[in-house]
């Protein structure tokens, strides 16, 4: 069943048998005591929000976690650059999802003057042993880059700023993120490039619709671990939504 440009009814009945399927993962995973860890990364305003909730909304609130973490405290400023992450990593049995990550290192940081030149090189040159050693312990990895256009940030932004249910979500960042456009997509560029790898490859979603991006990205997921019952006729992603690189790319698709 190839998710597409269907009624909302039809949508919404397909996010339900996804949703389904999530959970015939997770009880397999617990069974088995896997690791599983998403990493959701994207765009200001490209709906990592929406799809995390859509993920989690039916799944085990013992056995899943969302990490979304803070402006590092002076302590964690000093401290590796990984360490802050490494407790939130999942234990056996446990589904994790990173709303961002140790990826800021890759996009904002460099692109605000967060981190130094030397500091962003260290940490490209370091991520990809990083989870290598993640995979060979046993953690199976999965990452996602949502993309938008600009005209799309533009608009939802807007929207965010106007919404009084959404003014948690503004934050310094929305207020550069259009005039720093085109640095985002040099740093993301740069991020997809360097730091795509065989253990762990990214995955990118054209998301300016964000109903077929947190389904197709739900199929996706579904499609990359093995369990029972599977059905497989609702895991036939939309390869216009769903871009995966090869495995050693060279030479990436336009990206907005």
């Amino acid at each position: 069943m190839k998710v597409n440009h269907d009624s909302p009814d039809e949508l919404a009945a397909h996010m339900h048998l996804l949703q389904i399927e999530l959970v015939k993962l997770q009880r397999h995973f617990i069974q088995q005591g896997e690791r599983i860890l998403v990493i959701l990364e994207g765009r200001d305003g490209a709906g990592k929000d929406g799809t995390i909730k859509r993920i989690v909304e039916h799944l085990s609130p013992r056995d899943t976690r969302v990490v979304a973490l803070g402006k590092p405290s002076d302590r964690e400023s000093g401290q590796w650059f990984f360490q802050r992450y490494v407790p939130h990593l999942p234990a056996r049995g446990e589904f994790v999802l990173f709303n961002r990550s140790w990826y800021n290192r890759a996009g904002v940081e460099p692109v605000m003057g967060f981190c130094t030149p030397q500091e962003h090189e260290e940490f490209m040159k370091t991520v990809v042993p990083f989870e290598e050693m993640l995979a060979n312990s046993g953690i199976r990895l999965l990452k996602y880059y949502l993309d938008i256009t600009r005209q799309e940030q533009e608009h939802r932004l807007e929207d965010r700023r106007r919404n009084p249910l959404k003014q948690w979500k503004i934050s310094p960042i929305d207020q550069v993120a259009l005039h720093k456009w085109k640095a985002y997509g040099h740093a993301r560029d740069v991020m997809l490039q360097r730091t795509h790898h065989k253990a762990a490859p990214w995955t990118v979603i054209r998301a300016d619709d964000k109903h077929l991006a947190r389904l197709n990205i739900i199929c996706h997921l579904l499609s990359q671990i093995d369990y029972p019952d599977r059905d497989p006729a609702l895991l036939d992603w939309d390869t216009k939504v769903v871009i995966e690189w090869p495995t050693e790319s060279a030479g990436l698709p336009p990206l907005a």
